[in-house]
């Protein structure tokens, strides 16, 4: 009998007097440290034998949706406001209320990646070692800090540490959503769900643009570059205190699961082959992300999607208005951008959820949009403003084709080491042995090349 990985049932176990061959599970040398597995595994044997309902996974789902989603979606959402709050605040007297010259306003928006860059490893090694919700709350709470102190910033120093302090608290997001996606959904469930978050990008892109409209009719006070800062600010604080409240951080863990239903939390994850989480660090795990081709492919692949990125996310109100519109113009020609972007993710996690390996297809085809639209805004004539607008639109498709490449890594990378260093549905079919053989390596943090009966998502 065999396992359909997706359903988030258990597979059938072996009946007694049934043969047990090589390598199954029940022959699989015992663990000799509690760093050869997952932290969730003494509940996943405790109750490896349990039935488990499709209805029942199904409402412990439902849960978990309601509970995970809405703070993925809001921290996600304030995360990209706030790293693009330069970009609103730039045609509202930003360059000069902080003395910027020549090209400091560009470098700017390198600075807050480099920031981003050095943080990265220490991020992801804190959100190994620490539990991941907590990281992830004091993170919120640490950039709205940051932010809501940018109005302080006179001068070209004093702004460009801001952003490479908020690059660093920010590096935590990215590698830490993908964990949390593969420790609370099976491989089918997370193109959908990871969109879902994913897509306030195009809706921060909307709302943004609004309240850099607001801002603009803003005639008394402080300068108006700085409302920008401190509304954005003051949003990420009050979330952060919520998010540490609110999100949990393990399914064996939560409180907002009864016992039972963390038991099926857990049963459902396993069927990923890939574990849940282990918080000790293993060298092994870290060379293998180093010579494993797929962590060059995906890497070529965000250094890719992060060009167009860069542009959108630091210098779209100086490109539109570059094209002839007034500053307001600037602000609300930005709505449309982000209800493209928005609806692409969207429809595209909806597709790769619905239909087996079309993940790398429709990398493609977003892509392939966005180069169109590149070639729209260097091709046509300074006279066609609005063709290089819509042309600039179409260069949101970017957020479809990076998000789809975080999904591949969260259903085809196990071993948490390697999960974390890089940043399925399963249709491949196995024997019941070997299924669970699979599923047992997968909770003893083995990763996917050493697995041998791991299934890759396309």
């Amino acid at each position: 009998m065999e396992k359909d990985i997706d359903s988030g049932t258990k597979p059938t176990t072996v009946e007694e007097g049934d043969a047990i061959t090589q390598g199954s599970p029940q022959s699989l040398p015992i663990p000799t440290s509690s760093s050869d597995v997952d932290d969730t595994y003494e509940l996943y044997k405790q109750h490896a034998t349990d039935d488990i309902s499709a209805d029942e996974a199904k409402r412990v789902l439902r849960k978990i949706d309601l509970r995970i989603l809405p703070i993925l979606i809001v921290t996600y959402l304030l995360q990209y406001l706030d790293k693009n709050g330069i970009n609103y605040a730039s045609v509202y007297g930003l360059q000069k209320g902080t003395g910027l010259v020549g090209q400091d306003y560009s470098w700017l928006s390198s600075i807050f990646y480099f920031g981003y860059l050095v943080a990265q490893y220490p991020a992801g090694y804190a959100m190994q070692r620490l539990p991941i919700a907590k990281v992830l709350g004091f993170t919120t709470l640490g950039w709205g800090i940051i932010l809501i102190t940018t109005p302080a910033c006179y001068n070209f120093a004093g702004i460009a540490v801001n952003r490479f302090l908020l690059g660093t608290v920010e590096a935590a997001i990215n590698p830490g959503f993908v964990l949390m996606m593969s420790m609370w959904y099976t491989a089918s469930e997370q193109p959908l769900r990871l969109e879902a978050y994913y897509c306030t990008n195009g809706v921060s892109t909307m709302f943004g643009g609004l309240i850099g409209y607001a801002v603009g009719h803003i005639t008394t006070g402080l300068a108006k570059w700085m409302y920008v800062f401190l509304i954005f600010g003051a949003c990420s604080i009050a979330w952060g205190v919520v998010s540490l409240i609110v999100l949990p951080d393990l399914p064996a863990t939560a409180r907002f699961l009864n016992e039972r239903e963390r038991i099926v939390a857990v049963d459902r994850v396993a069927g990923n082959r890939q574990g849940i989480k282990n918080h000790n660090f293993k060298v092994n795990q870290a060379w293998q992300t180093l010579y494993d081709p797929k962590t060059w492919i995906l890497f070529v692949m965000a250094i890719g999607a992060q060009i167009p990125n860069s542009a959108i996310t630091s210098f779209t109100s100086i490109i539109v208005g570059s094209f002839g519109f007034d500053t307001l113009g600037t602000q609300y020609l930005q709505i449309p951008g982000g209800a493209i972007q928005f609806l692409a993710l969207l429809i595209g996690g909806y597709i790769c959820t619905r239909y087996p390996n079309m993940r790398c297809i429709t990398m493609i085809v977003a892509n392939t949009i966005c180069i169109v639209g590149a070639a729209m805004l260097v091709g046509l004539p300074d006279s066609n403003k609005w063709g290089r607008l819509v042309g600039l639109w179409l260069c949101f498709f970017q957020g479809l084709g990076f998000s789809l490449s975080l999904t591949m890594v969260s259903s085809n990378i196990a071993g948490v080491n390697k999960k974390r260093d890089r940043e399925a549905e399963t249709e491949g079919t196995a024997g019941l042995v070997e299924e669970q053989e699979a599923i047992e390596k997968g909770m003893r943090d083995e990763t996917e090349l050493d697995n041998k009966y791991f299934r890759y998502s396309l």
